[in-house]
């Protein structure tokens, strides 16, 4: 990273600090003035996200490695969010957004579990400046009492019967909808990496930034949510450019959610299937054409040749929230995918484990302060390791080689409000076993981020 780099960074860290300082002196005014049901929003987050790992051991590095040498890391992302009720249960939202940033290794390679949540969006030092989410929420009210809504980001305060149907159509991510948790979903305020914010097996339908066309339909009742809905991959896996083609190429996926009383305290469980159809390479065709064509092991022409013709891809998983106390909570994800066909649009996961727990701050008198720890496990089908056995390479890894071992990542974080509505936090992260290679690693990822929001 150069020097004027590290200048723009210094200035957009000030930036951020004088932003906290002006919400400070703002906040309290216009919280008092907040009205009881908003018609309309406006609202917005600056995050930076600042990433370093030493040096770390390794055998031998190929074409889509992680750098086994000291390496530094950033994004920096700033989005508004501006919503509107146009008629009764309707609400519009529009989210402009800048990004930028550089990941390890100058490509997004070598990992799993990558280590922040932001760098999907960043690409390069310029900042860019793109549409993420253009999006209507209609809500059909079926009674059953009502409930408040806080004002959030993409979210004006309100009151919703506890029965209702709600549709979500337009430009916008799967998890907006989709595979919710209290303690691990937002990469901006809790933890970093893609592991704990969603399953890391859940391949699911996106452009490369994790936004799609589509619509997510909900309903509610009771105690139970029933979600489905249907949005846009890629036109090339793992690329920028949406499919359109809605009834021909697809991600599906299904959602049940229930709400329990567990020792007096509340938690959730789901049960999430998908299945995505695209044209993608199919790894035993892959490994096949490789073996046939030894002078490209090291470079993922296998995969292109052999991407003819369209593939399903599918999993389920399970997602578990649960109090332990006013203060904390026990978050676990599981996931198994099939595991047969290349990465459609998130990461290089076939099987994965999370859990941790999320302790809120007011157990030592510091309400907006959190501190999380977690574990994560992820894995790989017997279909995609023979390939990278053989020496193939896919979209974010390939070491020439594989010694396969899954690969275990422990996070930590602590989450501090330095001013109203500005938090600095430290967060690390060691990684056994990175992209699946016992001959690599271990390595550890220290990062500080600096997020406000009004």
């Amino acid at each position: 990273m150069n020097l004027d780099l590290w200048k723009r960074c210094a200035l957009g860290v000030g930036l951020l600090v004088c932003l906290g300082s002006h919400a400070q002196a703002q906040a309290q005014t216009q919280d008092a003035a907040a009205p009881e049901t908003e018609n309309q929003t406006a609202r917005w987050q600056i995050t930076y996200n600042g990433q370093m790992h030493p040096s770390f051991g390794a055998a031998y590095t190929g074409p889509n490695s992680i750098v086994p040498g000291h390496e530094r890391m950033y994004t920096l992302s700033a989005t508004a969010f501006l919503g509107w009720r146009p008629w009764q249960g309707g609400e519009l939202y529009f989210n402009p957004e800048m990004a930028q940033g550089v990941p390890f290794s100058t490509n997004l390679v070598g990992l799993g579990g990558f280590t922040n949540g932001e760098i999907t969006r960043a690409a390069g030092e310029a900042p860019v400046f793109y549409r993420q989410r253009l999006f209507l929420r209609q809500t059909w009210n079926q009674g059953g009492g009502t409930e408040a809504v806080e004002s959030d980001l993409n979210q004006m305060a309100g009151t919703v019967d506890k029965n209702r149907w709600v549709l979500t159509l337009g430009n916008f991510s799967t998890l907006d909808v989709f595979d919710p948790n209290t303690y691990a979903k937002d990469p901006r305020t809790q933890f970093m990496n893609w592991g704990n914010w969603t399953y890391a097996a859940y391949d699911y339908a996106a452009d490369a930034r994790g936004f799609g066309w589509g619509f997510a339909a909900e309903w509610y009742h009771d105690d139970w949510v029933l979600r489905f809905g249907r949005m846009s991959g890629p036109k090339e896996p793992n690329m920028l450019e949406v499919d359109l083609a809605l009834a021909r190429h697809f991600g599906d996926q299904v959602e049940v959610e229930h709400a329990h009383t567990l020792g007096g305290q509340p938690g959730k469980v789901r049960l999430l299937g998908w299945r995505n159809r695209a044209q993608l390479a199919n790894f035993d065709d892959a490994l096949a054409w490789l073996q046939a064509h030894p002078g490209h092991y090291a470079d993922p022409t296998a995969l292109f040749q052999v991407r003819a013709g369209d593939q399903w891809k599918y999993g389920v998983g399970l997602n578990l929230e649960q109090a332990l106390s006013a203060h904390t909570g026990l978050f676990l994800r599981l996931m198994q995918a099939d595991g047969h066909t290349e990465t459609h649009a998130f990461t290089e996961v076939d099987g994965s484990f999370s859990s941790g727990v999320l302790i809120k701050g007011a157990a030592w008198g510091r309400e907006q302060d959190s501190v999380g720890v977690s574990l994560m496990a992820n894995t790989l089908s017997d279909a995609r390791r023979h390939f990278l056995e053989a020496g193939g390479t896919s979209f974010f890894i390939g070491d020439g080689a594989l010694r396969y071992r899954p690969e275990t990542i422990f996070e930590g974080y602590y989450s501090w409000e330095a001013l109203k509505r500005l938090w600095l936090s430290l967060d690390v992260q060691h990684i056994q076993n990175p992209a699946y290679n016992a001959d690599r690693g271990p390595m550890t990822v220290y990062a500080l981020r600096i997020h406000t929001e009004r």
